[in-house]
């Protein structure tokens, strides 16, 4: 039987960077005169829109010690009508994410670098979405 996690329970280290950099978009006001409070640490099953979610956390061990290098896919979605709104939230969340330093439970992050980003259609010919890529480096606290 699955477990909610709670904000008080120890966390992994994908886990604790999801929320620190969902709270740190939700916290952007580039970000969130957009997306109001729509930013997701992970994607909810009804979305609204236009929203933010962190999606794939890819995690590996870096060198010899605890270090570990993360590959983060973000996206936003819109339903706006045309690229205009997806290409905003892109350029807000990769402004307020490249070299920031959000607190992480648990962990000290030693770089957070937004690596790609792209805007297309979706397949229903109705949403937009925009993808980034973000490469942190974190170890113990």
């Amino acid at each position: 039987m699955a477990r909610a996690l709670s904000r008080g329970a120890a966390v992994s280290a994908e886990i604790a960077l999801a929320r620190a950099l969902a709270d740190l978009l939700a916290s952007a006001p580039a970000v969130s005169a957009i997306v109001g409070a729509r930013v997701h640490a992970s994607p909810p099953r009804m979305l609204t829109y236009p929203c933010v979610s962190v999606g794939r956390i890819e995690s590996r061990p870096v060198g010899e010690g605890d270090l570990l290098e993360h590959v983060v896919t973000l996206t936003c979605a819109s339903r706006f009508g045309g690229a205009q709104e997806a290409r905003a939230m892109v350029a807000a969340a990769r402004m307020t994410l490249h070299d920031a330093a959000p607190a992480v439970e648990g962990r000290t992050l030693a770089s957070l670098k937004v690596r790609f980003c792209d805007v297309f259609a979706a397949a229903d010919d109705e949403l937009t979405l925009g993808v980034l890529r973000v490469r942190a480096v974190s170890e113990p606290a």
